[in-house]
């Protein structure tokens, strides 16, 4: 399961001394528990305390929901720190997402990510921009971790244009 193997990963950054490494699964780890605790709680109301620990670990797809939020944070990051002109934390911040993407699927390229989109534009009949949120509905559930929504829309967008 991916949340023993980050796990396995931390314990090995922190035998390695790999500062980044063990930040930012740390972090990760930090994030999972927190999204668990949630699960708990909203589980609470109508299970009973047994049941509760089983069905409040997170599944393998919702872990990789809280990684690509946290990969997420650090494009945006990376961004802002390239404009302000901060170098040190530009790089920081990729070696961080490098080690997040680690743990996510194989991303989409752009060829197969337009071809994807073009079978959901045929098949829901969608032809213009007031057709896009039919469009990204569809289309966000097929390429879930494997595709930032900012890069679908900007595809779907592309082409319904």
């Amino acid at each position: 399961m991916l949340k023993q193997q980050i796990q396995k990963d931390l314990s090995e950054a922190v035998k390695q001394s790999n500062e980044i490494a063990r930040l930012t699964l740390r972090v990760l780890s930090s994030e999972i528990s927190k999204k668990e605790k949630e699960k708990r709680y909203q589980l609470s109301k109508e299970k009973s305390v047994q049941e509760l620990e089983e069905l409040s670990t997170l599944t393998n797809e919702e872990i990789i929901d809280v990684i690509s939020s946290e990969a997420k944070k650090r494009k945006e990051a990376i961004s802002e720190f390239e404009k302000a002109g901060r170098d040190e934390l530009v790089e920081k911040e990729k070696k961080e997402l490098e080690i997040l993407q680690k743990y996510l699927p194989e991303q989409l390229t752009e060829e197969a990510l337009e071809k994807t989109v073009k079978e959901v534009i045929e098949s829901t009949g969608a032809e213009t921009m007031k057709d896009m949120g039919k469009v990204m509905g569809q289309i966000m559930p097929k390429v879930k971790g494997r595709a930032d929504g900012d890069q679908v829309s900007q595809v779907v967008k592309k082409l319904l244009e």
